[in-house]
């Protein structure tokens, strides 16, 4: 088992940074792979950035060059730095984990404000 926990949601005002952090426990050990997602009301869940199997990093077209994904496996937490953000950034966003089986956290709250 492993269990997400997300943390660094908030309400922040378009051209503003927030940084998420996802606290992983449990048997990390088995991680073979970490993300974030996002879904906004109305939408479907879609990936946002993750680090593949082969530890390099993918991201969604609209998040590229603005978003950055990190990991500090010291203190098992994933990051996702969130800078220039945008009124079409807001959304619930969620981390990921693929460990034989695929994990989810419960989600924090982003809001941009225009």
């Amino acid at each position: 088992q492993v269990q997400l926990v997300e943390s660094g949601g908030g309400l922040v005002q378009a051209g503003g940074s927030l940084r998420l952090s996802c606290a992983f426990s449990g048997r990390t050990f088995t991680i073979v792979s970490l993300g974030w997602y996002r879904q906004a009301p109305g939408n479907q869940r879609e990936l946002v950035a993750r680090f593949t199997t082969s530890g390099s990093t993918e991201y969604v077209d609209s998040v590229k060059g603005r978003f950055t994904i990190s990991r500090d496996n010291a203190k098992d937490t994933m990051y996702l730095q969130m800078n220039s953000l945008k009124p079409e950034d807001t959304a619930v966003y969620y981390c990921n984990a693929w460990a034989i089986t695929e994990y989810w956290g419960h989600g924090t709250q982003v809001t941009v404000s225009s």
